[in-house]
């Protein structure tokens, strides 16, 4: 018999016992190890069946064992000291309140996903895993942050494979009270509501649920409430869980609804309005729209002072490398939105343009919200190295004329929280060795502070978890009444494993080690030196192509040949990575390069001790230095995927067969001691910059403080600095096809230049209606090749402007000394120049000398 509804019925909890309450519904708990241990140890057996969740447990432990704890002395002791260490996490100066000069005084950080904890759902891969790391950094740097997000009542879903091996899903529902959420409420004690108005007299609501991350609120908006119809009910039911109109009421209630949520939010407790807004991918687009509507209706400010305002304390950061990543609507779709009423005093026709896909090849029926993110973002990331260089030619026609390398994206790379994803045992070895430090300052490779023995013990113990977990998780998901006996032989903590888990989309190649079923097959069962592998991943529901990989995994590793050896663990969530990241002797990555963006569960694994083997692409690509794992060769010169697989695969298994076993193997007196140097080596250098905390200060330094000093500009003395922008950004619009470079001449070279001769350039420029103050006249040199292209390095000298040619043309020139040495080259460009552009070329406007 079903029940037709069900919810949490919180206990009373004794004075001695109430700041339980407290310490449950602060995420803290999810990474402070003294927390997390404290509610296990009320039941441990009941904390792991219902999920390892403090409000969960609350619910479940029965008044009659918290009254039996109020009792004990000890248990009170612990939890009066956790609510005293909670409160000066709360409340004490971090790294952010000791910057120095100018700095946010409130950043609103937009995802579709945040993967916090295994407990609250409401992610489904990397993208929510980097969001909740984010939040887990800023609060621990004492960032002032607010997340914005989705309450998803579904979540993602859960995973489980059939006797056929194909993906099944389920989508339990969740109680945001039983996880530990609090309801935003004014202060008459109502629930806070956001209202949107939609096409056909039809109105969106969503209360606003608070989870709170440490110092970070994270704001989560649900359309389950009685002021919705059915249809309106079900827009926040599951995390991509639709397409079309279903997926876009999604991200109309991020942005729109988020930026009303953040704005009531501000206002009830006093926080001041964000100076920074952060879209932590396109979902979010439409918060840039809702800004506008807000300084246009409220304010005075035209759609392009608006626009300047707004851009100005934009962060956008993109996180995929393919365009099928991105989301895109029907324009028409769009159109009936923006004509709704919603963004009041917002000229639609303007606003659809900032999606649109404009340039030869795009697709002008399409609202692109990366594109949209891009237009209202004035400073904007990749999330790593090689990812900003793929997203500047994937987005360089939005700057057209501009060099790829000069388009104004740069990078960040992603990190991962360490105090969430490193194991309780390996924590405790490192808080004994250098207490409550951060990893950056953890040097593993001196042996007098860790010794062999104790880091490869350690090592052991973790992979002995992940043997455990891996047969209970097989055990129940093929068992009916019974444990077959080939489970409980499932794995061996002695042998060598490798780990893969991630999404399950094509360009990931889940399915790459399988290439060559026979010479895997022998590395698996090899008699004295055998490789085990362990696989976890969810593929999209609507994915097919996804699931027939997952299929064909989960058949090969049924084999009676192989099975035992090589292991698919269901529904891969954060709880399970917690086990298969610690878990793993190496960890393998083997991405289509360069469609990985970054792939931070490779750090994750390296901060655990293990070392990785990928192809070199996302972070691997500019971290990898031969001594913290191995890269696997990328076939460039393939003439198509099918040779490019094969070739990618035969080294694949080469580096596996003569590398990975031979130094796993070797042995002194039970212990791989050059193995060890390698995962003493990762473990140091990698813990100094695989982290998000290291990310977090990149993002505040790099990003938010240049973010809030343009708004704060921009709004000074009534918006007096977005007004001059918008109007001079609209004259050099105006003005640009008539600007062009008449003449470039230079003197002073001999017919043998050599270094230190002195290069004198004058170019004559006609402005046409600008003057000489609206653009920067520049000379582009350096060295060249056979094609007699300037190098990615060349330097950038700006000529000065001086009295008029005869021609009506402004004289610009310049005396340069040489310095380079080798095949010169050089160019003249003019574009425009101002003081609250932040990229030389960010308006896409360049012209060069012909």
């Amino acid at each position: 018999m079903k029940a037709i509804r069900t919810f949490t019925v919180r206990p009373v909890l004794a004075e001695s016992l109430a700041p339980l309450d407290r310490l449950a519904s602060n995420w803290r708990w999810s990474w402070s190890r003294a927390t997390h241990a404290l509610f296990a140890s009320m039941d441990p057996a009941l904390w792991d069946e219902i999920g390892a969740n403090p409000a969960r447990m609350l619910g479940a432990l029965g008044q009659d064992r918290l009254d039996e704890l109020a009792l004990d002395e000890e248990f009170v002791a612990r939890v009066r000291e956790e609510d005293e260490r909670l409160t000066a996490y709360l409340e004490g100066d971090r790294w952010f309140q000791q910057l120095e000069g100018g700095k946010p005084v409130h950043i609103a950080y937009f995802s579709p996903e945040f993967g916090v904890d295994g407990s609250l759902p409401q992610y489904s891969g990397g993208l929510g895993i980097l969001a909740g790391d984010h939040l887990k950094s800023a609060s621990d740097l004492g960032v002032p942050l607010t997340g914005v997000g989705l309450f998803y009542r579904a979540g993602y879903f859960r995973q489980s494979i059939g006797d056929d091996g194909w993906q099944r899903e389920s989508y339990p529902l969740l109680d945001p009270y039983g996880l530990g959420l609090t309801l935003l409420r004014d202060r008459e004690g109502a629930p806070v509501e956001i209202a949107l108005d939609l096409p056909g007299d039809r109105c969106l609501h969503a209360r606003v649920w608070v989870a709170d991350i440490g110092r970070i609120p994270l704001l989560l908006l649900d359309s389950e409430t009685p002021s919705n119809t059915d249809e309106m009910r079900r827009v926040t039911d599951r995390l991509y869980g639709g397409g079309g109109e279903h997926r876009l009421l999604q991200e109309l209630l991020l942005g729109v609804g988020g930026v009303r949520a953040v704005r009531a939010w501000s206002e009830l407790t006093g926080r001041p309005t964000p100076d920074v807004y952060h879209t932590n991918e396109g979902h979010a687009g439409f918060q840039g729209l809702e800004r506008m509507s807000e300084l246009i209706t409220s304010d005075g400010l035209s759609f392009d002072e608006a626009l300047a305002q707004v851009r100005a304390g934009t962060v956008f950061t993109t996180h995929t490398p393919v365009p099928a990543g991105i989301d895109r609507f029907p324009r028409d779709l769009i159109a009936d939105f923006l004509s709704s009423g919603l963004f009041q005093g917002l000229d639609a026709g303007r606003a659809i343009s900032l999606g649109l896909e404009t340039w030869d090849g795009g697709d002008q029926g399409v609202f692109n919200m990366a594109v949209l993110g891009l237009h209202l973002g004035q400073h904007a990331n990749g999330v790593s190295v090689l990812h900003g260089e793929v997203s500047r030619g994937m987005f360089g026609m939005l700057w057209p004329g501009v060099d790829s390398d000069e388009v104004p994206i740069t990078s960040i790379t992603n990190g991962v929280h360490a105090p969430t994803w490193v194991h309780p045992a390996l924590k405790a070895v490192s808080e004994r060795a250098w207490g409550d430090a951060h990893t950056d300052t953890h040097d593993w490779t001196d042996r007098s502070v860790v010794s062999d023995a104790e880091l490869w013990g350690v090592r052991q113990q973790m992979k002995g978890e992940l043997v455990a977990e891996a047969r209970r998780r097989v055990a129940a998901s093929v068992s009916n009444g019974h444990t077959p006996s080939w489970v409980e032989d499932l794995l061996d903590p002695e042998v060598l494993t490798i780990g893969f888990a991630r999404r399950v989309p094509t360009y990931k190649r889940l399915t790459l080690m399988l290439r060559d079923p026979e010479r895997l097959t022998r590395l698996l069962t090899d008699p004295e030196r055998p490789v085990q592998i362990v696989i976890g991943g969810k593929s999209h529901p609507a994915d097919d192509s996804g699931k027939i990989l997952i299929q064909q995994l989960v058949r090969f590793s049924r084999d009676p040949k192989v099975r035992g050896r090589i292991v698919f663990l269901p529904d891969y969530d954060i709880t399970l990575a917690k086990d298969l990241y610690p878990g793993c002797d190496v960890w393998l990555n083997n991405p289509l390069r360069p469609l990985e963006a970054c792939g931070t569960s490779g750090m994750k694994a390296a901060l655990n001790g293990a070392l990785n083997l990928s192809i070199l692409d996302g972070w691997w690509d500019e971290w990898y230095d031969g001594e913290n794992g191995w890269a696997i060769p990328t076939a460039d010169t393939a003439s198509n995927d099918e040779e490019r697989d094969d070739a990618e695969a035969a080294a694949l298994y080469d580096l596996i067969e003569h590398q990975l076993v031979p130094r796993f193997y070797e042995r002194e007196g039970g212990i791989p001691l050059r193995w060890l140097a390698m995962v003493r080596h990762t473990m140091t250098e990698l813990g100094k910059k695989a982290t998000s905390d290291r990310m977090v200060r990149d993002y505040v330094e790099r990003l938010y403080v240049p973010a809030a000093a343009h708004d704060v500009a921009l709004r000074a003395n009534e918006f007096l600095e977005a007004r001059e922008v918008a109007a001079f950004v609209g004259r050099v619009r105006e003005a640009w096809n008539r600007v062009s470079i008449a003449s470039v001449d230079s003197s002073g070279i001999p017919q043998q230049a050599q270094a230190g001769d002195t290069l004198e350039v004058r170019a004559d420029v006609r402005l046409d209606g600008l003057s000489p103050d609206d653009v920067a006249v520049e000379l582009l040199y350096g060295t060249t090749n056979e094609d007699d292209a300037l190098s990615r390095d060349h330097s950038v000298y700006r000529l000065s402007p001086g009295a008029s040619a005869a021609d009506g043309a402004t004289v610009f020139s310049g005396t340069l000394p040489l310095s380079v040495t080798g095949t010169f080259g050089y160019t003249v460009r003019v574009r425009p120049a101002h003081a609250h552009l932040v990229s030389p070329v960010e308006l896409g406007l360049v012209t060069y000398a012909s």
